[in-house]
Order: structure tokens, then sequence, then C-alpha cells
């Protein structure tokens, strides 16, 4: 199983970003966590640019997230929402809306960390929203992060053991509800 992991942070010292590289090594065994790199390339969403052929980004972008078994998304919280080049991943992965959409249908966690003592809560719930509207499937599951720069090391690897364990549920939940859809299906 692989999951496409996306970091809603474009900082290289991301506390998101190292949070889907600890759900890497945090992985079941068969579950291949791929971190997508590139939302800082992808133009801001602009239904005038839609069209067969859109650009190269977003075709990547795309076809990382229609090919995923599923989808794991770390926010961080800018100004009590979801920052905005990832609002434009969305968006761009709605589109055209409905079945043909990257993200119809597909089974996606969130999870959030900052700095703050809140873990990027509003962050998730606005993202939990967006995708649902979106069609993807969201699954049950929360993880927000609170004071995240006490969870991590200098070299960005996740220290708390608690976190770990909350990561390794999420993941569990991630990975069962995609299951559950495949043999349903």
């Amino acid at each position: 199983m692989r999951v496409l992991a996306i970091s809603g942070s474009l900082r290289a010292a991301s506390h998101n970003t190292a949070l889907l590289r600890a759900a890497a090594q945090l992985a079941p065994e068969g579950v291949e966590v791929e971190l997508y790199d590139g939302l800082d390339r992808l133009p801001p969403f602009n239904e005038d640019h839609e069209s067969d052929l859109p650009v190269p980004e977003v075709a990547r972008l795309r076809d990382a997230i229609a090919s995923a078994d599923a989808v794991l998304i770390s926010t961080p919280e800018y100004n009590g929402t979801v920052p905005g080049q990832l609002k434009h991943a969305i968006d761009w992965g709605s589109r055209p809306y409905g079945p043909d959409a990257a993200l119809w249908s597909q089974v996606v966690a969130v999870i959030g960390a900052s700095s703050t003592d809140y873990g990027a809560m509003w962050a998730q719930d606005h993202l939990r929203k967006a995708l649902g509207i979106a069609g993807a499937r969201v699954v049950d599951a929360e993880l927000p992060v609170s004071r995240a720069q006490d969870r991590f090391d200098n070299e960005g690897a996740l220290v708390d053991l608690e976190t770990a364990a909350r990561l390794r549920e999420v993941l569990d939940v991630l990975v069962a509800h995609r299951h559950e859809l495949a043999q349903a299906a």
C-alpha cells in the first residue's frame, strides 16, 4: 500500500514535514509513505487555467493523488486556518469536480503540528471540511501536535513517544479504512 504524504508547510525545517517523515518510519509493514515535493511550485488555483492539459505541476499533483492508495496531509495553521498553498493543492485536486477529480473517493487523513497550544486544530478542521466537499473520504482520526518545537529534536526527528504512538494510530486507521473500501469493492 502506498500513502502519499503532503505537508502544508513550505519551510525547510517544518514540523509538519518532520511529522510526515516520522509517519514514513512508523508506517505498518507493507505500507510505504511517500512525501510529495512540489507544493511551492503549484500555481494558485484559477478556473480560467483549467484544461485537458494542466500545467506540469498540477498534472503531477493530480497523478500523485490519484495513484496513491491513501493520502496523509499534515497542515500548519496560519491565521487560524489552512495555508494558502495547501488550499491550492486541494482546489486543483478537486477539479474537475466529481468522479474524474483526483481527490474524489480518495481516502485521506489529516494531521497537523504547530508551536501553539492547539496543534493546528482549526486548520485541520477547515481542511477536513474542504476535503469532504471535494469528495474525499476523510477518516475519523485526529492528531493535533501542540508545542511541536518540544516534540522534535534539532535534526527534526520525532522524540515524543506519545505523539509517535498517536501517529501510529492515525496510520492504522487510514490503512484499515482503505482496506475496508477495497474489500467492499
